[in-house]
């Protein structure tokens, strides 16, 4: 699901926002609107926290044994650097390569792990935002609003269900 730029959203709203004022008082008054904050929602709610909690015991080990691996690499170079003195230029030469392979190996498999863990975490958060969707879907349907709008610049605290969203998200049943 593609968002449209803050700018589009925020001409629209303004459009949409100049287009009601423009209707008068009595037509005015009748309007329901609210906000949310989508940033609150994918640190707050209980599924961002338990997709959080899936990513790390996911990504844990690995990032654990690339952590030891780096390690075990420093280790031998500095092994190196204070054996190299009484070894010889090939001896010193092989060992050098061998560190440089293994630094390389290093590196390619800390590019894989961040490839994998920014893949997993747009699927998390994109499952969290179809979900919290569903959810603002519910409300904006049973509280009969005219407008929910995510975001928003700017905007009354009196208007703001970001609270109820995250209280109907932690009583929903688990996506999975």
């Amino acid at each position: 699901m593609m968002r449209a730029g803050p700018l589009k959203c925020f001409a629209a709203v303004a459009f949409l926002l100049a287009g009601l004022a423009a209707c008068g008082a009595a037509v005015g008054a009748g309007i329901k609107i609210a906000q949310v904050s989508s940033e609150r929602l994918l640190r707050e709610s209980a599924p961002a926290k338990a997709a959080q909690a899936r990513l790390q015991a996911e990504f844990a080990p690995r990032d654990k044994e690339l952590a030891d691996a780096a390690a075990r690499l420093k280790a031998a170079s500095d092994k190196l650097d204070k054996e190299s003195p009484a070894l010889g230029d090939d001896e010193r030469l092989r060992r050098q390569r061998e560190l440089v392979a293994q630094d390389r190996d290093l590196q390619r498999r800390r590019r894989e792990f961040q490839d994998d863990l920014t893949q997993r975490k747009s699927e998390e958060v994109a499952a969290v935002v179809e979900r919290t969707n569903r959810v603002i879907k519910r409300i904006f349907d049973a509280g009969h609003y005219d407008l929910i709008v995510q975001d928003a610049p700017y905007f009354s605290p009196a208007i703001d269900i970001t609270d109820q969203v995250l209280q109907a998200l932690a009583a929903s049943a688990p996506a999975r």
